[in-house]
């Protein structure tokens, strides 16, 4: 893991902010609900760390497909979202798929669907 993202995880820890814990039926119910999202993101970009990190502070289990390594996920993307820019969410709901960017707008939307209040 590099460098940086260990600082990340070691700042986090310094100032108590930890992964949201949930009872084993909880996760199970928001594990599901995940299964229909997908993060486009890269390793290095900073913004895809931001959402990567409030990703992991909600205790989510997202799929994600880093679009420099997965040609098929940057295609995906491109044809998809209609650029690549990341980091975008793929929301899948019924009947519509919408894509998400900009790393503010996928924090706000995965907080107000799984943060608790």
């Amino acid at each position: 893991m590099p460098l940086l993202i260990w600082l990340i995880l070691f700042l986090d820890a310094l100032r108590g902010r930890r992964p949201m814990e949930r009872s084993r039926e909880e996760q199970a119910a928001v594990d599901a609900e995940t299964a229909s999202l997908r993060l486009f993101h890269f390793e290095a970009c900073p913004y895809c760390r931001k959402v990567r990190r409030d990703i992991r502070l909600l205790g989510l289990k997202l799929p994600a497909s880093d679009i420099k390594l997965d040609q098929e996920a940057r295609e995906a993307l491109i044809h998809g979202g209609g650029k690549k820019q990341v980091p975008c969410l793929r929301i899948e709901e019924p009947g519509r798929v919408r894509w998400l960017y900009e790393s503010a707008d996928i924090t706000s939307y995965l907080r107000a669907r799984f943060a608790r209040t």
